[in-house]
């Protein structure tokens, strides 16, 4: 923001609300800032912010930044309309998934068994599970679906999905997932498992592969629209951005710790090796 002019204490106040997975206090966090009143109001994190954010207004402008798929979801009709209040940046594509299995199973050729982390209380889930069985099927992979609730969870599931002959695992695009990334890269090496996601921090924190949308470029993407509005745009005419450019990431190192040989169409794609 401050590369666009905008100055906090000179010309801008954030009001900063974080409500971690307390749905009880997103809703009363939306409402509260809601009734400053603010002229904007920017949510991060999964779709349960935004949909928090409409609720508790339809006049204020309200922008989203990896918000999930806000048109599965309900929060948007159309990505080139939006219309109503919202509009913003979404790094979810169903299709991605689909993507990330083929990138799984091109880096492991002999894989025929995936189990794939979700969260059941992500509203784009039941989606993203739709189009990753569709990829795994031309691919010729079975998927176990992996429920994970909370942190406490991982462990639990990882071992079994080990026990059951999973060879790989793969993390949805879920935002609900994003906190437990280091976490999952620890307990999969140490299942001997390699595994993708969405998010770089995975394979930066000992994981397997990443592919997904540069996090950085999408939060400079949504201060553009944020500064858009500010300025007199409304979000109804903004339509919702996706990216453009996905990032791979391959930790090579932990590819050699588990005895794994990358074939080079892989690497050559690769926009980060990890040594």
């Amino acid at each position: 923001m401050r590369e666009l002019g905008w100055v906090e204490g000179t010309n801008i106040i954030f009001e900063d609300r974080f409500a971690g997975r307390d749905r009880e206090r997103l809703t009363a966090f939306a409402a509260e800032l809601a009734h400053l009143p603010a002229d904007l109001i920017f949510t991060t994190g999964g779709v349960e912010s935004a949909q928090a954010a409409k609720v508790a207004t339809q006049t204020i402008p309200i922008v989203f930044a990896t918000a999930g798929d806000p048109v599965v979801t309900g929060l948007i009709v159309s990505f080139s309309r939006p219309e109503a209040n919202i509009t913003g940046v979404s790094s979810i594509n169903t299709d991605l998934d689909g993507k990330r299995l083929a990138l799984l199973k091109e880096a492991l050729p002999r894989l025929t068994r995936v189990g794939v982390l979700r969260s059941p209380i992500d509203p784009s889930g039941a989606a993203q599970v739709k189009a990753t069985e569709t990829a795994a099927r031309s691919l010729g992979v079975q998927l176990q679906v992996l429920d994970v609730r909370g942190p406490q969870d991982l462990g639990g599931v990882i071992n079994t999905a080990k026990k059951q002959g999973v060879g790989a695992l793969m993390v949805l695009g879920s935002p609900t997932l994003f906190e437990y990334q280091r976490r999952v890269g620890e307990l999969a090496t140490k299942a001997n498992l390699p595994v993708i996601s969405a998010w770089r921090l995975l394979p930066e924190s000992g994981g397997f592969m990443s592919y997904g949308a540069d996090i950085p470029v999408m939060f400079r993407r949504a201060a553009v629209y944020v500064d858009k509005i500010l300025k007199g745009a409304k979000p109804a005419d903004l339509p919702v951005e996706q990216p453009t450019n996905y990032e791979l990431v391959v930790n090579m190192k932990t590819a050699k710790a588990l005895g794994l040989t990358i074939p080079q169409s892989v690497l050559l794609r690769a926009d980060q090796i990890i040594e």
